[in-house]
């Protein structure tokens, strides 16, 4: 039996701890804030919830297959799943609307006919089909496999099934999700429905390799869940479990530094502990921490990654989010969708802010209006979510005067072409940036990140899970692989497998 250290609390944080402690060690995490969840959060007011993180779920077979191998109770014992239906609705720059049914291919085709014309549906449908391609080729090793020694094997080939595009007397495939938008949806509105997914992850579509057409495909394949009580639920749960098996947690305790002994990881250095005059120390055989170049600080400036090539930017230069928690009068519609996407009446602008670190004038929104009591302090009032992808705080200096409130102006007058008469009913309203981000998660300027990805030269994979320190691990969406829920419990999954099974871990079955 080890000992264990994490470093805190986040989704793939705790999904290691409970699935290490199952397998007999002693786990400790030692959180900075002063709350589990990293991330997913909930801010709350007046009878009013709001998450200020993820809205929806998107692969609950992962969270499933946490509570299976951690206690007997399944995750459905723990909090209500409901599958979200339609799986969100979209308002076009032109005022045209469709709303896509939930894991039904026949159903969004024939959506998207009815919709935006004969034939438009059987494009996407098409597309689909080679996104299951997609899949089916990187989904062991971008998701459930430890990433290679030789991950260079996953940047050099493109595994999207491109369709080919004769130009100029050339015959080309697409190398991007621009391209695969340009050339084989050949809709303006259909591109905008995939490149949606993209900048939903912060992805810019004209740099995203053409694999990123996996996003739609797993919400398509798995269809969108959402928590009763809010996604910050599932956080809580996940917590609990972790509790029930015996993982103990230390809340508002700062890690400054991971001690080493003979070459591998000994335990942190700690500040702020409850009760301590100055530094302590948590000795451990074994070190989980979260975000590689603040492991690497961590650990006095050495060089933790043989791939520290994987991803060109450090993760403050990521985009991060702005979330605008509306506080509503009035009874919420009883036929609104919980998600709809109002997409930028300019998307060519949207996507030259995008490049250039600024945010859009005219933003594309996800608004969120879940049909949840728990939620709204009575039934005469609605709680809404708008969010937004925008630079981070490393690009964009979100504390600026005025700047964080003129985004949010911006972001409601969008929302108001899916819902006119929006303003009118906002009692109150919560504005949080990259800002809050960074002081919730300690991401660098706030930012957020995104799955892994393969091709592009590995530009989109993050760094794996094992490091050049002995006994030293990282888990969580700046490790591999990479951003969102379903990847953070997989994240969690493999540092399990990698302490309990060794190097020679082949991942998760």
């Amino acid at each position: 039996m080890a000992r264990i250290a994490v470093i805190g609390a986040g989704m793939g944080a705790m999904a290691a701890a409970a699935r290490l402690a199952v397998a007999g060690h002693r786990v400790a995490v030692y959180e900075r804030t002063e709350t589990y969840g990293g991330a997913v959060r909930r801010f709350e007011r007046d009878g009013f919830g709001f998450d200020t993180g993820p809205g929806l779920l998107a692969v609950p077979a992962v969270y499933r297959d946490l509570f299976i191998k951690t206690g007997k109770e399944p995750l459905e014992a723990c909090v209500e799943l409901v599958q979200v239906d339609p799986s969100a609705r979209h308002v076009f720059a032109d005022g045209t609307e469709v709303s896509l049914p939930n894991a039904s291919r026949a159903g969004v085709v024939a959506a998207l006919d009815e919709a935006l014309g004969a034939g438009a549906g059987g494009r996407w449908g098409d597309f689909l089909i080679r996104a299951r391609e997609t899949w089916d080729r990187t989904r062991r090793p971008l998701l459930e496999e430890p990433l290679w020694p030789n991950w260079q094997v996953l940047a050099e080939r493109e595994p999207y099934p491109a369709v080919p595009h004769k130009r100029l007397l050339r015959t080309r495939r697409a190398g991007t999700l621009a391209e695969v938008g340009a050339w084989e949806l050949r809709e303006p509105r259909l591109v905008a429905l995939l490149e949606s997914h993209a900048l939903a992850y912060g992805l810019d579509p004209g740099t995203a390799p053409a694999n990123a057409a996996v996003l739609p495909y797993m919400e398509h394949a798995f269809g969108t869940w959402y928590v009763r009580g809010g996604i910050r639920e599932l956080a809580r749960a996940v917590y609990e479990r972790c509790l029930a098996r015996k993982v103990e947690f230390h809340f508002g305790v700062e890690v400054t530094g991971i001690l080493e002994k003979d070459g591998r990881a000994a335990g942190l250095e700690l500040a702020g502990a409850a009760g301590s005059e100055g530094p302590s120390v948590a000795e451990a055989d074994l070190v989980v921490g979260t975000g590689p170049w603040r492991l690497s600080e961590l650990a006095h400036g050495r060089e933790l990654y043989a791939s520290e090539g994987i991803g060109p930017t450090r993760e403050g230069m990521s985009p991060g989010r702005v979330v605008v928690c509306l506080a509503l009068s009035g009874a919420r519609d009883a036929d609104a969708a919980h998600r709809t996407v109002v997409h930028t009446p300019d998307r060519q602008a949207e996507l030259e802010a995008f490049g250039l670190g600024e945010p859009a004038a005219r933003p594309t929104v996800v608004m969120d209006r879940p049909d949840d009591p728990a939620l709204r302090p009575d039934d005469a009032h609605e709680s809404m979510v708008l969010t937004a992808t925008v630079p981070s705080q490393a690009r964009y200096d979100w504390e600026a005067a005025g700047a964080a409130d003129a985004f949010a102006d911006r972001m409601v007058s969008a929302a108001e072409r899916a819902l006119p008469g929006l303003r009118e009913r906002v009692l109150w309203r919560e504005v949080r940036t990259p800002v809050h981000t960074r002081l919730e998660t300690g991401a660098e300027g706030g930012a957020v990140p995104a799955p892994s990805l393969a091709a592009a030269e590995g530009s989109f994979l993050r760094p794996s899970n094992s490091t050049s320190l002995a006994g030293l691990f990282t888990v969580g969406g700046w490790s591999h692989p990479g951003g969102g829920l379903p990847h953070a419990g997989m994240s969690g999954a493999l540092v399990a497998g990698l302490i309990v099974e060794g190097p020679d871990f082949q991942g998760s079955q």
